[in-house]
């Protein structure tokens, strides 16, 4: 059975699931979807086109689905779909999508620290860790397990690799491929994430074969096509360089720099 607040206001088209807990001055409109065990904290505002799953905790003054910041949208019907078990802390706002994709996406376990901003049809999978007063523009997409540190800004169409760790305060104007570390003014790569590919179980030996590949792209002197032929020609097929290969072809806003200084 849900524990909702009197002073708090649900429409009553919305859907909550079990046990889903709406404190005081929340605010919840139609067409929204809450899961089993969710709880949307006091003064939190869920605007219609909003799915939430299960097990999520909304914090006060977030504001999840609201309309597109974007002067291309006219009023289509579009989604912001947070996954299960996904944090967002006090005055994050998560826009909904646009003709462009229809949604945007928020995925499981995730945590989106005070003040962060997702914009329309922008794609979080799993795990990512946006810190406070982070700011992604409209479609970028995150893959698992990336930590974008405090207020960091992503430029529009962006990609950020699986279990990247970016410094914070950066400005992201390029792709920033898996497994790297990036930092400084203008943003650089500056190394793998050890520690945080140790946390997750990567091998000595998986972590060497990585930075095998990264030497090729940043360190040897070629330039990314060169880089690319002699990854794929000199170095042994894994899932991990196959990975950084896709994802370093399929860049159309081109990656990161290399760190200039050694």
């Amino acid at each position: 059975m849900s524990n909702i607040s009197t002073l708090a206001f649900v429409h009553p088209e919305a859907k909550l699931g079990k046990e889903v807990i709406v404190e005081p001055f929340a605010y919840i409109d139609q067409n929204v979807e809450i899961g089993d065990g969710s709880r949307i904290m006091t003064s939190a505002t869920v605007l219609t086109g909003a799915r939430i799953g299960e097990k999520c905790t909304v914090f006060p003054h977030a504001t999840i689905s609201a309309i597109p910041q974007d002067l291309k949208f006219k009023g289509e019907d579009s989604l912001a779909i947070i996954g299960d078990r996904t944090t967002i802390r006090e005055c994050v706002t998560v826009n909904r999508g646009t003709a462009s994709r229809g949604h945007t996406i928020v995925g499981n376990d995730c945590l989106l620290m005070a003040y962060s901003h997702v914009a329309h049809d922008c794609v979080l999978k799993d795990f990512v860790i946006l810190g406070n007063a982070t700011q992604l523009a409209g479609e970028v997409e995150i893959d698992d397990y990336a930590i974008l540190s405090g207020g960091t800004l992503v430029h529009q169409f962006s990609r950020i690799g699986a279990h990247t760790i970016i410094q914070g305060g950066s400005k992201v104007p390029k792709d920033i491929p898996p497994y790297t570390m990036v930092g400084r003014e203008p943003l650089t790569y500056v190394g793998l994430n050890f520690v945080g590919l140790r946390r997750r179980g990567f091998s000595g030996e998986k972590i060497n074969s990585i930075q095998d590949v990264y030497r090729y792209l940043y360190q040897a002197g070629y330039n990314t096509t060169q880089a690319l032929e002699r990854i794929e020609n000199e170095l042994p097929e894994s899932a991990e360089r196959n990975h950084i290969i896709e994802f370093v072809k399929s860049s159309s806003r081109g990656i990161v720099r290399g760190n200039m200084e050694g």
